[in-house]
This record gives structure tokens, sequence and C-alpha cells, in this order.
């Protein structure tokens, strides 16, 4: 029994050693596995970056959109609706609505809300207008958000360079000094590792929010366009009936 007490010494003497910090494994691992970690450190905060940003964009932008669409369908002219379109910076639909109002203005001679003075061809341009709009607002909607789908494609697979690299260098460890001992190769194994794990930590974040950015900038989208249809209805409305107007007009006459 007196024997054996030795090593249970020894092994709490061990246990109670510092174990080596990641920080100072990754501060002495070779330049190529520093390299594949700082890359995939910067693609990880750029799409923590892009998240936080996007989040309160399509926030903001879904909230006044609903805010806007109410005071569009409350407001008795367009004109009215116009004047309070700039309390809606962030609203995709209101920017469509002020695109196509100038459009509206410019068409039918300046009476924008009354629209009794546009003509086929003006509803024409003021469909381009609203469809130049709507492109605009969502490419500023979608913008950076590619940059998670290429973080959440790339990035294991730089994780998994810098993994064969370390095993790589494992391997010539073995043989170099012809052992194969935790001593030789678990450095290089263990870096092998962090660049798994962080190649992971890099891509899974951004794969979901890609997802989730993806959803909600279609449904803004899909708002758009038909609010689009709408307005476009309204206005061929009041076309319609100029024309009824004025063929009574001339008949009458």
């Amino acid at each position: 029994m007196f024997d054996v007490m030795p090593v249970y010494l020894a092994a709490a003497i061990q246990s109670t050693e510092p174990d080596e910090s990641l920080v100072k494994m990754v501060l002495e691992a070779e330049l190529v596995i520093q390299l594949v970690l700082l890359i995939l450190i910067v693609m990880s905060i750029a799409c923590w970056a892009i998240i936080v940003n996007k989040s309160r964009l399509l926030k903001r932008a879904a909230l006044e959109s609903e805010q806007f669409l109410e005071l569009f369908w409350r407001a008795k002219r367009l004109d009215e609706v116009f004047e309070q379109v700039e309390e809606f910076p962030n609203a995709p639909v209101a920017k469509m609505f002020k695109a196509g109002y100038v459009e509206l203005a410019r068409s039918g001679g300046g009476d924008a809300g009354g629209g009794d003075q546009i003509d086929l061809g003006g509803t024409e341009n003021l469909a381009r207008a609203m469809r130049r709009a709507a492109t605009v607002e969502q490419t500023f909607l979608e913008r950076m958000i590619p940059f998670l789908a290429t973080t959440g494609a790339t990035a294991p697979f730089i994780g998994l360079f810098g993994t064969v690299w370390g095993i790589l260098r494992a391997f010539q460890r073995i043989g170099v000094t012809g052992q194969a001992t935790i001593q030789t190769v678990g450095p290089d194994i263990a870096n092998a590792l962090i660049a798994t794990a962080v190649g992971l930590l890099a891509a899974i974040p951004a794969v979901m929010a890609y997802n989730y950015f993806g959803s909600r900038v279609r449904v803004l989208a899909s708002e758009m366009e038909n609010f689009s249809h709408d307005f476009m209805n309204i206005v061929k409305r009041h076309f319609n009936r100029a024309q009824q107007r004025a063929a009574s007009g001339t008949t009458r006459s």
C-alpha cells in the first residue's frame, strides 16, 4: 500500500499544475495555422457585424412598412400620404410610393392627388418607376447578406485546411523523432482541432443568419410587390373614372 503512495502523490502534483491555455497554443502555433485562424476570426467578426446591422435594419424596415401601409389605406388622397412619407425613411414601400407619386405627378401634369389627367402611357411609366424603386430597395436590403453565405460555405473548408496542415505536421514530427507520443504530436493535433472548431464557429451562425435574413427580405419583397399592384389598381381606377367622366361630358355636349 505504501508503495503506491508516491504514484498518487505524483499524480496529484501534476493535476495541480496549470494547463496550457488555448491562447498560448495559438501563439506558439506555426504561421500557417495562425493565418488560418486569423482569416476565420476576421470572417466571423465581419459576419457578426453584418448580423447586428442587418437585424436592426430589417426590424425597422418591417415596422415602418407596417406603419406606412396603415397611413396609406387610411388617407383620403395620395398627396396626404406624400406629405408624411419622409416620416418612414426605412420603409421600402414608402420609398416605392414616393417614386410612384413623383412619376404620377410628372405624367399627370402635377395633379397626382386626383389622378384625372394621367393617360395610359403614364400608367406604364408609373409601373416602370415602381419596379425600379422596388429593385433598388431589395438590392439595398440584400446588401452584404451574400457574405454570410460565402462564410458559411468556405469557413469549414478553411478550417479543414488548418486541420490537414496540423495533422501533416504531426506525422512529420513522428517521422523525425520516431516516436508517436502525445508530447510529440499533441501540439500539432491540438492546433488542427482548434482550426476545425473555429471554422465551424464561424460558419454555423453565418448560415443560420443567411437563411433568416433571406426569409425576412422575401417577406418585404412580397409586401413591395403587393403594394405596387394595389397602387397601380388605384391609379387605373382613377384613370377609368376620368375616361368615363370625359365620355359622359362629350355625350351631353
